[in-house]
This record gives C-alpha cells, structure tokens and sequence, in this order.
C-alpha cells in the first residue's frame, strides 16, 4: 500500500488503467446520451384516418415549427409550434406522395385557446381535432391515469382542414434568440404574431385558394375577434367566419370592481342556471323548465335588478327588500346573504356560498363540477374543481399523442397553460376595460359575408352566456348584417364540449354554420 501511495502520479495512472475491467474499457465507445432537444430540424409528418358521420376521412398530420422574423433585417423573432391536418384522397402508403383536394374546394381553419398563456390543446383535444381525450364518463369526469387520446367521430375535420396555433411561450412555442418572450406578451402584440403566422403558412402551404375560418376559445376569442381586422387590414387576408367558444369580447361584462354593476346583472342568469342544476333553487322554481326559467331571471336581471342596482343608495327600503327576496329565488342563495353583500353577489363568493351547507364548491369554468375545500367557512374556493378534471387529462393526452402518434419527440415542456403576465392591454384596454368587439363590427362591415358563430355554456362562471349576449346585442352592427351571427347554448360549463350530448350537439351546430358560411 505505502509503495502505491508513494508512486508518481503517472505511474499511478497507468496502474489504475491496467486494474481497469474490460466493461469499463469498453463503455468509452458507447454512443453518447443525446443532447438536449428543443426542436427537431424538420416537421413530423404521419399519415391516419378517423371515421366521422359515417365517412372516412384520410389525413396528413403535421407537427412543426415555423420562425417568425423580426426587424428589417428578418431575424429569428419567434419559432411557433403548430399542428396541421390536410385531408388527403384515399390512404397515402409509406413511399407515396399524397394527393390533396382542390385547395379552392377546402376550407383552412386556425384553431387556439385563450389564457392568455394557453396552448391549442383544449379545443384540439376536446372538439375540432381527429383524436380527442377519453372521459371516464358522458358527465366529463377524467378518471384516473393513464389517460390516451381516442378517434374523434365529432371532429370538424369532415368540414375543414385545421392548423392548432400555439401562441409564443405555449406549448413548444418559444421566443428566439435575443428576443425578449414579453415583446409578445401583449394584446397587440400577440394578434400581430400569430396574423404574421398565418401569413406565412398560408403562402408556404399554397393554401391562397382555401376559404379561411379562424376559430378561438376564451381569450383566445378576444384574440380572434381582433386578428379577423389584423388580417384584413394588415395583410389583406379575407375571414370566412369567426368561431368564438366562451366568448369574452368586453371585459367590463366580466369584472367585480367596486362600481361596475355590469357583472351582476349579466351573471345572475348564470347563478340561477347553476342553483337549477345542484337542486339548490325554491321548490316553486326548481321544478320549472330550464330554458323557461332562464328567460325569466335575464328579464328580471335586465330589468328590475338593473334598476334597483342603478339606484345605489337611494333605493328603497321596501324595494331593496323585494329586491333581495328575487336575488335570492334566482340564485339559490339566502335573503340574508344577499342583503349583507348589498344586493351584489359575485364571483368568487358564489361557488362557495351556493353549496355551503353541504360541506362543497362549484366549478368556475364549468359548475356542474363540485368538491371539497380544507373547511367551510372560506369566502372562496380553495381550488376550481372543473379545472382539476380536465389539467391531467389533456396534459398526459398532448403529451403521449405528441410523441406516439405525431411522432414529435422535444425535451422541451409542453406549456398547456403557462404564466404570461405581466399582460400588455395596451391599445384597447390601457386605463379602461379591455374591449375588442369594435374590431369585430369593423370588420363584418367590411365583409358582409363573414360570418360569426358564438357557443356558450349555461354553467360557465368565467364568461356566461348572458354577458356574451349582451356583447353581441351591443355591437351596433347594420341591421342587415345581424342574421350573419349565430348564437348557441349548452347545457355545460366554459368548455361545453366535455360533455358528450353537448358535444355532439356542437359538432352538428358547427356543420351548419361551415355549410352556411360556404354557401349562403
């Protein structure tokens, strides 16, 4: 031992190589580990079929990147991740080329969600795509994992080609380079970037002939309904028709501040929708119609309620009694509660309130949806129980289907819904409400024959319905251009489409509004 330990460290060097196993001299031409990959060099493309109405459909699924330039001098800005299907003729078989309808023959739609800070998956995954997430149930319960993606017999993929837009910092979208991620962390900003996106497919893919749909979820409606005027009036790019899922267009219709009654009254319907629903409501009411009922509480909300709130403290002892007692018929809440909140219930008391005597919470994003907080006397929710159901079933379903199917393969995490604030409303919303629908009368104006599709769920705490109605009846669009919006309502919550008699109620909504748009 002292003789080693006395040996040069040369010397000593060499010992240890001769000691070495052959195992270990051998693993020094082993293949190194691959290096970390954010985006592959070229597109996954696959070919598939899914079986939608009765017909076949044939498919080319892409996965890629496409970079958006910067500056005079065109360098990398942004590398967006998007996922496209073209349907094909017949199969393509491993070697052959595909062969695609007439361009001028098939519609293109642009699909993404909202956030902002969301990815494309929820309406991918929940409507429009080929594949869509496996629910436990009919309800949209996820069960537990693993959760896979299965064939969607409800896709739109029958009407429209699709490309699913992740917006930059979603999904495997990323900024480039020296680009700052916040240069698109805005309103404007982000209308711009995903316009110039669609620009560029459209030229790259050969698609100028397509007709053009653009369709949004959420914020992701308050994007659309400013990209349709982006895209008019930057880059002369004509919209066919507007699909707009939970739609928030003016913010004022969905903010509790301290002075804007506006809320309140456009939300009350909603709480009644939702008292109906979790038999919280006086028997007289809880046994009504839904449908009927619903009319009532939006002409007592625009009207009596709408009243009273104008008032402020000049209303009546008597009045605001009476006023109370009707609150609290159409909301399933106590008289008590609602004179103590002055006539004012809000968002996010309501989920807790409604069910505390039964130790539960309801869903804001769909209120069907209960659970449990740690105890029950909290002024809010602890969690949101809709969006407990639906996170781990999209994420685990994007990221096998990514991998397995698309053939996609990023080391990169895919941000399904990531932190994007600080938020810039800069240009319409800077000092005041953040509100878009002007864009949207702008530019159905400008193409009488754009056509606009509005669905909302009757559970939806985030954007009712009722304040997407009153959006919509506020557009002060010409009288004739008013038969080109449609409205449709769902017995769900802010993503109707997790339940399946919903669903397919959608789908057959949507094929007559792609009919109506290409043919009307």
């Amino acid at each position: 031992m002292h003789a080693i330990l006395n040996t040069p460290l040369a010397l000593l060097l060499a010992l240890l190589a001769a000691f070495a196993s052959p195992a270990i001299a051998q693993d020094e031409d082993a293949p190194e580990s691959p290096g970390f990959v954010a985006h592959p060099d070229e597109p996954a493309v696959t070919y598939h079929s899914v079986s939608i109405n009765g017909e076949r459909i044939h498919y080319q699924a892409t996965a890629g990147t496409l970079v958006l330039p910067k500056g005079k001098d065109n360098e990398p800005g942004a590398r967006i991740f998007y996922i496209s299907y073209r349907k094909t003729i017949g199969p393509v078989e491993p070697g052959d080329d595909p062969v695609f309808p007439d361009a001028a023959e098939r519609p293109l739609t642009f699909s993404f969600n909202g956030g902002p800070g969301s990815s494309s998956v929820w309406l991918h995954l929940g409507v429009f795509g080929p594949q869509r997430v496996d629910h436990a149930d009919d309800f949209g319960n996820p069960g537990p994992p693993p959760h896979r993606v299965v064939p969607n017999e409800h896709s739109l993929l029958d009407k429209s080609d699709f490309v699913f837009i992740d917006p930059v910092s979603t999904g495997y979208s990323r900024a480039e380079g020296d680009t700052s991620p916040k240069d698109y962390h805005g309103l404007n900003e982000d209308i711009a970037s995903v316009a110039e996106f669609i620009r560029m497919f459209i030229g790259r893919e050969s698609r100028w002939a397509s007709p053009r749909f653009v369709a949004g979820e959420s914020y992701g409606t308050t994007r659309a309904a400013g990209l349709v005027r982006e895209l008019q009036n930057t880059h002369g790019i004509a919209t066919n028709g507007v699909i707009l899922i939970s739609a928030v267009l003016n913010f004022q219709t969905i903010r509790f501040d301290v002075g804007n009654d506006l809320p309140h009254i456009l939300f009350l319907p909603t709480f009644t929708a939702v008292a109906h629903f979790h038999g919280a409501l006086r028997p007289e009411l809880q046994q009504r119609d839904l449908a009927g009922l619903l009319d009532e509480a939006e002409r007592f909300a625009i009207n009596d309620y709408t009243l009273a709130l104008m008032q402020g403290s000049t209303l009546s002892d008597a009045e605001r009694e009476r006023i109370a007692d009707r609150v609290a018929a159409y909301t399933g809440l106590s008289k008590e509660y609602v004179l103590r909140v002055n006539l004012r219930p809000d968002m996010p008391r309501f989920p807790k309130e409604l069910l505390r005597d039964r130790g539960l919470t309801v869903g804001r994003l769909d209120a069907r949806f209960t659970a449990q907080d740690r105890d029950d006397g909290g002024d809010t929710y602890e969690f949101d129980p809709s969006y407990t159901a639906i996170r781990s079933i999209y994420t685990e379903s994007m990221n096998a289907y990514l991998r397995e199917q698309l053939g996609y393969e990023s080391d990169l995490r895919y941000e399904i819904l990531t932190n994007v604030w600080p938020w810039s409303f800069k240009g319409a919303g800077e000092n005041r409400y953040t509100n878009v629908a002007e864009r949207l009368r702008s530019t159905m104006q400008q193409l009488p024959f754009m056509r606009v599709f509005v669905a909302s769920g009757y559970h939806d705490l985030a954007t009712p319905y009722y304040a997407t109605e009153y959006t919509m009846n506020h557009l002060m669009v010409r009288p004739e251009l008013r038969g080109n919006i449609e409205i449709h309502e769902y017995a769900a919550g802010h993503m109707m489409y997790a339940s399946m008699p919903e669903l397919q109620k959608l789908k057959r909504d949507l094929d007559g509004f792609y009919e109506r748009s290409l043919t009307d």
